[in-house]
């Protein structure tokens, strides 16, 4: 098949899929002549593609007939909170008025049983209509007890983590009256410089949408009602992550095929998943601010994936249009917010300042402003707040458990990934005499990362110094700072020198202050901070055995220093149990099995750089100047998406298909492919690997990625022991989006390989021929 075009044989719109004949008509593009294009049928779709009812729609209905033109704004206002502010400062005035005027639908930053009761009941017990509040906050990767950062959890490659971090934090948070949590981030980025690659999963979409899907279950349960579970936020919608030159709040510009097949994907899956709200971007999309994008959150968002939740906006979103230079004035901005898709707006008041006046004036609809309203509503009465409003104050968590802390802690070691263990350093001996622990990050509480507990309100995490010490209690354990984590003053280096030399080995703990790290916090240059680089040069200068431990919130140069380092261990940043778990690992309590989830750039001028590029019409090749490649590195990065070693050693054989042909009529009515894959532990000790999955389609109507990503397992396996994995593949995996606005997705025939290992740079290869 290569050289030859391959005609459509498989074709969807809005993600159904319908079978390519011998129709006549115009083909859209993407398509070849004579595939034809069905739309999916819609039923009961009342505006904005609201077409759920759920069992309190006939109150929702009832109490909307009740409501003033302000009281239905109102329903549409998020104001925040002073005392756990974010930028801007508070609202507390104005939100107990409102509240007590009946013209409030939520409020942000609000948290603590006692307060949350206490705004509550004004709203409730003094407004006409008595319609409780909505309590949103940032619950990232913890309330109380903070869990790895979400790009750490990406790299445990096992979406279980992401639920057992979202559990806790849900139960915590409920009982301070929280009802709402903006996450989770599913923002794919190829981005290491900005700041909130570290809320994210990384840059693949199909490890995202698994991270999304998992998360989003686990905030929401079974039922919004418990008392344990909270409604969660997809954010931020949509391709953020794009930023130009990883700058927050950037602008970016994007095609509508690689809006659908690499930012969309993660989105799709959180709605499928039944996530409550969405929350739109900062960015603009080839031109259009999110917050007044209709593609995005009306016609994709509303329409055709049927999303019956509410959109709010990101912080003064709303306002932000009239800075981009795409509304005139704050009317303005409501008026295309709204008629966009924007449900509800944070901190910004134009939609309660303008829209009377805009509605009198015909600029936005009843019907609109009634939807918006009702999808409100909706989730008030599924989080089951107008029967109870208030949380029991004498049950509100307010610390940290047993449980939680023990989670925390099995959640960080499982994201960790052992980037180089050249001599075998790690794991380190139980039974060593005397052990150095240096580094800025060796004695520091700062582990915990960006977005840690309401408000930076946090418990301070575990440091790696106490941890080690209580590791190896029999041993004589010494510390040296050696330099600060972000100063240039080198005078500290001599005594991290003397402590290297008196132990048996170093533990060198270096990385990223949690502020370089998160929203607006944009690094130029990814390097480690300040001199540590010298320390580690220094720690290796003494010829004893040492090991780096890099906490981080994003991928780093690491080239200058790494060939002198014996042993490298990424724990990013772990959280409150973080000290505990890298001397888990260290010690080889838990033998590291994560990956990564994005690639490690060897310099700053290689961003951006990513395993699923597309492929140019000159492909690197180092015997030819005039390819793709830079004339002063390596091709590739310094270490690839979903690399990681193990303290035991795998194999993992070549994919096994069911069918190695399959037709296109088959695959439209649901067919599979099956791949198995045989994975051993050939090492001593018992360890996981994660057995991943690639694909290519090398001759398509798109240009498509060199590979991507369509299936992963985390297994633990025995010294000696051997497992197959099995994976399922359907037209949602073999297929592509085209240009189409209107979303034409595609299955072609012709071949795909199949690449079966443990990074993206997977050999085990089979081919599957698409008829």
């Amino acid at each position: 098949m290569n050289g030859v075009r391959r005609r459509t044989v498989l074709t969807a719109v809005g993600g159904t899929a319908v079978a390519g004949g011998a129709a006549t008509g115009t083909a859209r593009a993407g398509e070849s002549p004579g595939a034809k294009v069905l739309q999916p049928k819609r039923e009961d779709s009342g505006p904005h593609g609201t077409s759920r009812k759920g069992p309190d729609e006939a109150k929702v209905q009832a109490l909307l007939g009740r409501m003033t033109v302000e009281e239905k704004l109102g329903q549409l206002q998020q104001l925040t909170w002073a005392g756990n502010t974010g930028p801007g400062g508070g609202q507390t005035e104005a939100a107990e008025e409102a509240a007590r005027k009946g013209r409030l639908g939520s409020v942000l930053n609000i948290y603590g049983a006692k307060y949350t009761n206490a705004l509550q009941r004004i709203a409730v017990e003094e407004s006409r209509l008595g319609i409780p509040l909505l309590f949103g906050l940032d619950v990232i990767h913890g309330f109380w007890t903070t869990f790895p950062i979400p790009l750490a959890q990406g790299a445990a490659f096992d979406p279980a983590v992401a639920e057992r971090d979202a559990e806790v934090s849900a139960k915590e948070a409920r009982s301070n009256g929280v009802h709402w949590t903006f996450s989770p981030m599913m923002d794919v980025t190829h981005e290491p410089r900005w700041g909130r690659i570290a809320e994210g999963n990384g840059e693949d979409p199909y490890l995202t949408a698994a991270f999304a899907t998992a998360k989003t279950r686990a905030y929401q349960g079974r039922d919004l009602a418990a008392k344990d579970r909270l409604a969660a936020c997809a954010k931020h919608f949509v391709a953020y992550g794009g930023a130009e030159g990883g700058r927050d709040y950037n602008t970016m510009d994007v095609s509508e095929a690689r809006l659908r097949n690499h930012y969309l994907g993660p989105f799709r899956a959180a709605v499928k998943a039944g996530i409550a709200t969405v929350m739109a971007s900062f960015n603009t999309i080839s031109g259009v601010p999110a917050h007044g994008n209709t593609h995005t959150l009306t016609d994709i968002l509303k329409r055709e994936w049927d999303f019956d939740g509410f959109v709010v906006s990101d912080y003064t979103g709303v306002q932000e249009m009239i800075a981009h230079g795409f509304a005139a004035d704050g009317a303005d901005a409501a008026r295309l917010a709204l008629g966009a898709g924007v449900d509800m707006e944070m901190v910004s008041t134009n939609l309660v300042d303008h829209g009377k006046r805009l509605l009198k004036a015909g600029k936005i609809s009843a019907e609109r402003l009634d939807d918006a309203v009702a999808r409100v509503l909706r989730l008030k009465f599924r989080l089951d707040l107008f029967d109870h409003p208030y949380v029991d104050e004498d049950a509100a968590i307010s610390k940290p458990g047993k449980d939680a802390r023990s989670a925390a802690r099995e959640t960080a070691a499982r994201c960790m990934v052992l980037l180089r263990n050249e001599t075998s350093e790690l794991p380190l001996s139980t039974s060593a005499r005397s052990l150095a622990v240096v580094g800025p990050f060796g004695d520091s509480t700062d582990l915990l990362g960006t977005w840690a507990g309401p408000w930076g309100e946090s418990f301070p995490a575990v440091t790696v110094l106490d941890a080690v010490k209580d590791a190896v209690p029999k041993a004589e354990v010494s510390y040296a700072k050696g330099v600060d984590a972000g100063g240039e003053d080198t005078g500290g280096i001599a005594q991290a020198v003397a402590a290297a030399k008196a132990a048996e080995a170093t533990v060198v703990v270096v990385g990223e202050a949690s502020a370089l790290s998160g929203e607006a916090s944009a690094r130029s240059d990814i390097s480690l901070p300040g001199a540590q680089e010298k320390l580690i040069e220094a720690i290796a200068g003494t010829g004893k055995p040492f090991v780096v431990v890099l906490v981080n919130g994003r991928p780093l140069t690491i080239g200058g220093w790494l060939e002198s380092a014996p042993a490298v261990l990424e724990a990013w940043h772990p959280g409150l149990e973080g000290g505990h778990a890298i001397a888990d690992v260290l010690f080889g309590k838990v033998n590291p099995g994560g990956k990564l989830p994005v690639s490690f750039p060897r310099a700053v001028g290689q961003v951006p750089i990513y395993y699923n590029h597309e492929n140019t019409g000159r492909p690197y090749d180092p015997d030819n100047k005039y390819t793709s490649k830079y004339l002063d590195l390596p091709d590739g990065p310094q270490f690839a998406f979903g690399y990681g070693l193990s303290y035991t050693t795998f194999d993992i054989g070549e994919p096994r298909l069911s069918v190695t042909r399959i037709g296109a009529d088959a695959l439209r009515k649901g067919d599979t492919v099956d791949v198995a894959v045989t994975v051993r532990n050939t090492g001593r000790r018992t360890g996981d690997e994660v057995v991943q999955l690639y694909l290519r389609d090398p001759v398509a109507s798109i240009v498509q990625p060199v590979r991507r990503l369509c299936g992963f397992r985390r297994v633990t396996l025995d010294a000696g022991k051997s497992s197959t994995v099995r994976f399922r593949l359907s037209a949602e995996h073999l297929g592509f989006w085209t240009h189409d606005p209107a979303g034409v997705f595609v299955v072609e025939k012709g071949e795909i390989r199949l690449y079966a290992g443990n990074s993206s740079l997977a050999t085990g290869e089979r081919t599957l021929t698409i008829i």
